[in-house]
Protein backbone atom coordinates (compact mmCIF):
# COMPACT_ATOMS: atom_id res chain seq x y z
CA UNK A 1 0.00 0.00 0.00
CA UNK A 2 2.85 2.38 0.80
CA UNK A 3 4.47 1.56 -2.54
CA UNK A 4 1.17 2.20 -4.34
CA UNK A 5 0.86 5.58 -2.62
CA UNK A 6 4.45 6.47 -3.50
CA UNK A 7 3.90 5.55 -7.14
CA UNK A 8 0.69 7.59 -7.34
CA UNK A 9 2.39 10.58 -5.72
CA UNK A 10 5.26 10.34 -8.22
CA UNK A 11 2.89 10.03 -11.18
CA UNK A 12 0.82 13.08 -10.31
CA UNK A 13 3.93 15.07 -9.38
CA UNK A 14 5.27 14.21 -12.85
CA UNK A 15 2.02 15.37 -14.43
CA UNK A 16 2.25 18.62 -12.46
CA UNK A 17 5.78 19.22 -13.79
CA UNK A 18 4.58 18.62 -17.35
CA UNK A 19 1.74 21.10 -16.86
CA UNK A 20 4.06 23.73 -15.35
CA UNK A 21 6.42 23.29 -18.31
CA UNK A 22 3.57 23.58 -20.81
CA UNK A 23 4.57 20.20 -22.20
CA UNK A 24 1.59 18.06 -21.18
CA UNK A 25 0.13 16.08 -24.09
CA UNK A 26 -2.94 13.88 -24.23
CA UNK A 27 -0.93 10.69 -24.70
CA UNK A 28 1.21 11.52 -21.66
CA UNK A 29 -1.87 12.09 -19.51
CA UNK A 30 -3.38 8.80 -20.73
CA UNK A 31 -0.21 6.85 -19.88
CA UNK A 32 0.16 8.49 -16.46
CA UNK A 33 -3.47 7.87 -15.52
CA UNK A 34 -3.29 4.26 -16.76
CA UNK A 35 -0.31 3.67 -14.48
CA UNK A 36 -2.15 5.51 -11.71
CA UNK A 37 -5.10 3.13 -12.13
CA UNK A 38 -2.77 0.13 -11.99
CA UNK A 39 -1.32 1.35 -8.69
CA UNK A 40 -4.85 1.94 -7.40
CA UNK A 41 -5.69 -1.66 -8.31
CA UNK A 42 -2.94 -2.89 -5.99
CA UNK A 43 -3.94 -0.54 -3.17
CA UNK A 44 -7.65 -1.32 -2.85
CA UNK A 45 -7.50 -5.10 -2.23
CA UNK A 46 -4.71 -4.60 0.30
CA UNK A 47 -6.76 -1.92 2.05
CA UNK A 48 -9.73 -4.29 2.27
CA UNK A 49 -7.53 -6.77 4.09
CA UNK A 50 -6.00 -4.18 6.42
CA UNK A 51 -9.02 -3.26 8.54
CA UNK A 52 -9.49 -6.76 10.04
CA UNK A 53 -5.81 -6.67 11.05
CA UNK A 54 -6.08 -3.36 12.89
CA UNK A 55 -9.36 -3.49 14.83
CA UNK A 56 -10.99 -6.13 17.08
CA UNK A 57 -13.31 -8.49 15.23
CA UNK A 58 -16.35 -7.11 17.05
CA UNK A 59 -15.60 -3.64 15.63
CA UNK A 60 -15.00 -4.62 12.00
CA UNK A 61 -18.47 -3.46 10.96
CA UNK A 62 -18.06 -0.11 12.71
CA UNK A 63 -14.62 0.35 11.18
CA UNK A 64 -15.98 -0.38 7.71
CA UNK A 65 -18.80 2.10 8.30
CA UNK A 66 -16.38 4.82 9.41
CA UNK A 67 -14.10 4.15 6.46
CA UNK A 68 -16.98 4.22 3.99
CA UNK A 69 -18.48 7.39 5.46
CA UNK A 70 -15.13 9.19 5.22
CA UNK A 71 -14.70 7.98 1.63
CA UNK A 72 -18.18 9.21 0.73
CA UNK A 73 -17.51 12.61 2.29
CA UNK A 74 -14.28 12.78 0.30
CA UNK A 75 -16.14 11.92 -2.91
CA UNK A 76 -18.54 14.78 -2.20
CA UNK A 77 -15.85 17.32 -1.30
CA UNK A 78 -13.21 16.17 -3.80
CA UNK A 79 -14.75 17.54 -7.01
CA UNK A 80 -15.54 20.87 -5.32
CA UNK A 81 -12.01 21.17 -3.93
CA UNK A 82 -10.45 20.15 -7.26
CA UNK A 83 -12.50 22.74 -9.13
CA UNK A 84 -11.56 25.42 -6.61
CA UNK A 85 -7.86 24.57 -6.92
CA UNK A 86 -7.87 24.50 -10.72
CA UNK A 87 -9.79 27.77 -11.00
CA UNK A 88 -8.06 29.44 -8.07
CA UNK A 89 -4.39 28.53 -8.49
CA UNK A 90 -4.11 26.32 -11.58
CA UNK A 91 -4.12 22.70 -12.74
CA UNK A 92 -0.44 22.14 -11.99
CA UNK A 93 -0.86 23.27 -8.40
CA UNK A 94 -3.92 21.02 -8.07
CA UNK A 95 -1.86 17.98 -9.06
CA UNK A 96 0.91 19.01 -6.64
CA UNK A 97 -1.70 19.09 -3.88
CA UNK A 98 -3.00 15.67 -4.97
CA UNK A 99 0.50 14.20 -4.99
CA UNK A 100 0.96 15.55 -1.48
CA UNK A 101 -2.11 13.70 -0.25
CA UNK A 102 -0.57 10.40 -1.34
CA UNK A 103 2.69 11.27 0.41
CA UNK A 104 0.71 11.95 3.59
CA UNK A 105 -1.16 8.66 3.18
CA UNK A 106 2.12 6.75 2.80
CA UNK A 107 3.53 8.39 5.95
CA UNK A 108 0.44 7.50 7.96
CA UNK A 109 0.40 3.92 6.63
CA UNK A 110 4.04 3.51 7.64
CA UNK A 111 2.95 4.03 11.26
CA UNK A 112 0.29 1.29 11.13
CA UNK A 113 1.21 -1.93 12.91
CA UNK A 114 -1.25 -4.62 11.79
CA UNK A 115 -1.73 -7.80 13.76
CA UNK A 116 -0.36 -11.06 12.30
CA UNK A 117 -2.84 -12.75 9.96
CA UNK A 118 -2.55 -16.16 11.54
CA UNK A 119 -0.67 -18.73 9.49
CA UNK A 120 1.90 -16.88 7.42
CA UNK A 121 2.66 -18.18 3.96
CA UNK A 122 5.92 -18.02 2.09
CA UNK A 123 6.14 -15.25 -0.52
CA UNK A 124 4.38 -16.30 -3.71
CA UNK A 125 4.17 -15.09 -7.27
CA UNK A 126 1.33 -12.95 -8.58
CA UNK A 127 -0.11 -15.89 -10.53
CA UNK A 128 0.06 -18.16 -7.49
CA UNK A 129 -1.68 -15.53 -5.39
CA UNK A 130 -4.44 -15.17 -7.98
CA UNK A 131 -4.90 -18.94 -8.13
CA UNK A 132 -5.15 -19.13 -4.36
CA UNK A 133 -7.67 -16.31 -4.27
CA UNK A 134 -9.73 -17.94 -7.02
CA UNK A 135 -9.90 -21.19 -5.04
CA UNK A 136 -11.36 -19.27 -2.10
CA UNK A 137 -13.84 -17.44 -4.35
CA UNK A 138 -15.14 -20.43 -6.27
CA UNK A 139 -15.58 -22.51 -3.12
CA UNK A 140 -18.17 -20.04 -1.79
CA UNK A 141 -21.29 -19.67 -3.88
CA UNK A 142 -22.32 -16.39 -2.26
CA UNK A 143 -18.99 -14.82 -3.22
CA UNK A 144 -18.65 -15.82 -6.86
CA UNK A 145 -22.33 -15.31 -7.67
CA UNK A 146 -22.27 -11.78 -6.23
CA UNK A 147 -19.12 -10.91 -8.16
CA UNK A 148 -20.58 -12.30 -11.40
CA UNK A 149 -23.87 -10.49 -10.92
CA UNK A 150 -22.14 -7.16 -10.36
CA UNK A 151 -19.89 -7.68 -13.39
CA UNK A 152 -23.01 -7.77 -15.56
CA UNK A 153 -24.83 -5.02 -13.66
CA UNK A 154 -21.86 -2.65 -13.85
CA UNK A 155 -21.72 -3.11 -17.62
CA UNK A 156 -25.47 -2.67 -18.13
CA UNK A 157 -26.24 -0.01 -15.52
CA UNK A 158 -23.12 1.83 -14.34
CA UNK A 159 -21.38 2.23 -17.70
CA UNK A 160 -24.55 3.24 -19.53
CA UNK A 161 -25.41 5.76 -16.82
CA UNK A 162 -22.11 7.61 -16.93
CA UNK A 163 -21.86 7.41 -20.72
CA UNK A 164 -25.41 8.51 -21.53
CA UNK A 165 -27.04 10.25 -18.56
CA UNK A 166 -25.47 13.73 -18.99
CA UNK A 167 -26.79 14.03 -22.56
CA UNK A 168 -30.18 12.63 -21.55
CA UNK A 169 -30.37 15.12 -18.67
CA UNK A 170 -29.77 17.97 -21.11
CA UNK A 171 -32.53 16.71 -23.43
CA UNK A 172 -35.08 15.98 -20.69
CA UNK A 173 -34.45 18.70 -18.14
CA UNK A 174 -32.72 21.40 -20.16
CA UNK A 175 -29.26 21.14 -18.60
CA UNK A 176 -26.52 18.55 -18.29
CA UNK A 177 -25.94 20.04 -14.84
CA UNK A 178 -28.92 18.02 -13.63
CA UNK A 179 -26.63 15.00 -13.81
CA UNK A 180 -24.38 16.63 -11.22
CA UNK A 181 -27.39 17.31 -9.01
CA UNK A 182 -28.34 13.63 -9.13
CA UNK A 183 -24.79 12.61 -8.26
CA UNK A 184 -24.91 14.96 -5.29
CA UNK A 185 -28.11 13.35 -4.03
CA UNK A 186 -26.47 9.94 -4.40
CA UNK A 187 -23.43 11.17 -2.47
CA UNK A 188 -25.55 12.48 0.40
CA UNK A 189 -27.41 9.17 0.49
CA UNK A 190 -24.11 7.30 0.63
CA UNK A 191 -22.88 9.35 3.58
CA UNK A 192 -26.15 8.78 5.45
CA UNK A 193 -26.04 5.06 4.64
CA UNK A 194 -22.58 4.74 6.15
CA UNK A 195 -23.73 6.53 9.30
CA UNK A 196 -26.87 4.38 9.57
CA UNK A 197 -24.83 1.19 9.22
CA UNK A 198 -23.17 1.90 12.57
CA UNK A 199 -26.50 1.27 14.31
CA UNK A 200 -28.40 -0.91 11.85
CA UNK A 201 -27.26 -4.54 11.94
CA UNK A 202 -29.72 -6.74 10.03
CA UNK A 203 -29.60 -10.45 10.79
CA UNK A 204 -29.05 -11.16 7.09
CA UNK A 205 -26.93 -8.22 5.92
CA UNK A 206 -26.08 -9.47 2.44
CA UNK A 207 -29.73 -10.12 1.64
CA UNK A 208 -30.70 -6.70 2.99
CA UNK A 209 -27.95 -5.00 1.01
CA UNK A 210 -28.89 -6.72 -2.25
CA UNK A 211 -32.50 -5.66 -1.78
CA UNK A 212 -31.55 -2.05 -1.04
CA UNK A 213 -29.27 -1.78 -4.06
CA UNK A 214 -32.18 -2.58 -6.38
CA UNK A 215 -32.75 1.19 -6.21
CA UNK A 216 -29.71 1.52 -8.51
CA UNK A 217 -31.28 0.23 -11.76
CA UNK A 218 -34.63 1.70 -10.73
CA UNK A 219 -32.98 5.14 -10.64
CA UNK A 220 -31.72 4.70 -14.21
CA UNK A 221 -35.10 3.40 -15.37
CA UNK A 222 -37.21 6.25 -13.98
CA UNK A 223 -34.64 8.70 -15.37
CA UNK A 224 -34.75 7.11 -18.82
CA UNK A 225 -38.55 7.27 -19.04
CA UNK A 226 -38.55 10.97 -18.16
CA UNK A 227 -40.03 10.80 -14.66
CA UNK A 228 -40.35 14.03 -12.65
CA UNK A 229 -36.96 15.26 -11.50
CA UNK A 230 -37.98 15.12 -7.83
CA UNK A 231 -38.66 11.38 -8.15
CA UNK A 232 -35.33 10.78 -9.88
CA UNK A 233 -33.57 12.68 -7.08
CA UNK A 234 -35.25 10.45 -4.48
CA UNK A 235 -34.11 7.37 -6.42
CA UNK A 236 -30.57 8.77 -6.66
CA UNK A 237 -30.52 9.31 -2.89
CA UNK A 238 -31.80 5.74 -2.36
CA UNK A 239 -29.12 4.42 -4.72
CA UNK A 240 -26.32 6.04 -2.76
CA UNK A 241 -27.86 4.94 0.53
CA UNK A 242 -28.25 1.33 -0.59
CA UNK A 243 -24.84 1.06 -2.21
CA UNK A 244 -23.11 2.43 0.86
CA UNK A 245 -24.77 -0.13 3.12
CA UNK A 246 -24.16 -3.00 0.70
CA UNK A 247 -20.45 -2.19 0.38
CA UNK A 248 -20.02 -2.03 4.16
CA UNK A 249 -21.95 -5.25 4.79
CA UNK A 250 -20.27 -7.05 1.88
CA UNK A 251 -16.73 -6.19 2.97
CA UNK A 252 -17.59 -7.00 6.58
CA UNK A 253 -18.93 -10.39 5.46
CA UNK A 254 -15.72 -11.09 3.54
CA UNK A 255 -13.63 -10.11 6.56
CA UNK A 256 -15.59 -12.45 8.84
CA UNK A 257 -16.03 -15.44 6.54
CA UNK A 258 -12.77 -15.52 4.55
CA UNK A 259 -9.48 -16.67 6.13
CA UNK A 260 -7.44 -13.58 7.06
CA UNK A 261 -4.42 -14.65 5.02
CA UNK A 262 -6.61 -14.99 1.90
CA UNK A 263 -8.73 -11.85 2.29
CA UNK A 264 -6.66 -9.52 0.12
CA UNK A 265 -6.50 -12.08 -2.68
CA UNK A 266 -10.27 -12.58 -2.56
CA UNK A 267 -10.72 -8.80 -2.55
CA UNK A 268 -8.51 -8.58 -5.64
CA UNK A 269 -10.85 -10.98 -7.45
CA UNK A 270 -13.82 -8.99 -6.17
CA UNK A 271 -12.50 -5.73 -7.62
CA UNK A 272 -11.24 -7.32 -10.83
CA UNK A 273 -14.35 -9.40 -11.44
CA UNK A 274 -16.92 -6.76 -10.56
CA UNK A 275 -15.31 -4.16 -12.84
CA UNK A 276 -14.16 -6.50 -15.62
CA UNK A 277 -16.96 -5.62 -18.04
CA UNK A 278 -17.15 -1.90 -17.27
CA UNK A 279 -14.90 -0.88 -20.22
CA UNK A 280 -17.03 -2.97 -22.57
CA UNK A 281 -20.10 -1.14 -21.30
CA UNK A 282 -18.54 2.19 -22.22
CA UNK A 283 -17.51 0.89 -25.65
CA UNK A 284 -20.99 -0.33 -26.60
CA UNK A 285 -22.90 2.62 -25.10
CA UNK A 286 -22.24 5.04 -27.97
CA UNK A 287 -23.01 2.74 -30.92
CA UNK A 288 -26.12 1.37 -29.22
CA UNK A 289 -27.35 4.88 -28.39
CA UNK A 290 -26.78 5.99 -31.99
CA UNK A 291 -28.81 3.03 -33.24
CA UNK A 292 -31.58 2.68 -30.65
CA UNK A 293 -31.57 6.01 -28.85
CA UNK A 294 -29.85 6.85 -25.56
CA UNK A 295 -32.99 6.63 -23.44
CA UNK A 296 -33.89 3.22 -24.86
CA UNK A 297 -30.40 1.87 -24.20
CA UNK A 298 -30.43 3.19 -20.64
CA UNK A 299 -33.90 1.76 -19.97
CA UNK A 300 -33.05 -1.67 -21.39
CA UNK A 301 -29.74 -1.75 -19.52
CA UNK A 302 -31.57 -0.87 -16.30
CA UNK A 303 -34.08 -3.67 -16.81
CA UNK A 304 -31.28 -6.17 -17.43
CA UNK A 305 -29.41 -4.91 -14.37
CA UNK A 306 -32.54 -5.24 -12.24
CA UNK A 307 -32.95 -8.85 -13.38
CA UNK A 308 -29.28 -9.63 -12.70
CA UNK A 309 -29.40 -8.19 -9.19
CA UNK A 310 -32.53 -10.23 -8.56
CA UNK A 311 -30.62 -13.34 -9.61
CA UNK A 312 -27.97 -12.40 -7.08
CA UNK A 313 -30.48 -13.25 -4.36
CA UNK A 314 -31.13 -16.70 -5.79
CA UNK A 315 -28.42 -18.65 -3.89
CA UNK A 316 -29.53 -19.76 -0.44
CA UNK A 317 -26.14 -18.73 0.97
CA UNK A 318 -26.65 -15.14 -0.13
CA UNK A 319 -30.08 -14.95 1.47
CA UNK A 320 -29.13 -16.80 4.65
CA UNK A 321 -25.62 -15.49 5.31
CA UNK A 322 -25.61 -14.01 8.79
CA UNK A 323 -23.54 -11.31 10.39
CA UNK A 324 -20.97 -13.86 11.48
CA UNK A 325 -19.90 -11.94 14.56
CA UNK A 326 -20.88 -14.79 16.85
CA UNK A 327 -20.26 -17.72 14.52
CA UNK A 328 -17.62 -20.29 15.35
CA UNK A 329 -14.40 -19.74 13.48
CA UNK A 330 -14.68 -23.11 11.78
CA UNK A 331 -17.97 -21.95 10.29
CA UNK A 332 -16.73 -18.50 9.38
CA UNK A 333 -13.98 -19.87 7.17
CA UNK A 334 -15.65 -22.99 5.79
CA UNK A 335 -16.68 -22.79 2.13
CA UNK A 336 -20.14 -23.41 0.76
CA UNK A 337 -22.11 -23.60 3.99
CA UNK A 338 -24.84 -21.47 5.42
CA UNK A 339 -22.88 -19.88 8.21
CA UNK A 340 -25.82 -19.66 10.54
CA UNK A 341 -28.35 -22.43 10.75
CA UNK A 342 -31.20 -20.14 11.67
CA UNK A 343 -33.33 -18.88 8.81
CA UNK A 344 -35.04 -16.10 10.69
CA UNK A 345 -34.88 -12.67 9.05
Amino acid sequence: MIAADAIRALLHATLAVLIFAGAARIWQIVVIEALFGAAQAFFQPAYSGLIPQTVPESLIGDARALSESMANVAFLIGPVLATALVLGVGAGEAFVFDAGTFVLSAILLARVRPRPRGEERAPESLCAGLRGGWREVRSRTWVWVTIAVFAGAVMCVYSQWYALAPAIARDLYGSAGVFGVLESFAGVGAVLGAIVSIRWRPARPLRAGMLLVLAWPVQDLVFAVGAPLALVCVCAFATGFGFSLLIIWWETALARHIPPNALSRVSAWDWMGSLALMPLGYVIAGPLAATLGARTVLAVGSAIGLALLGLGLAPHQTRALGDGANAASTEQFAPDIAVEASTEA
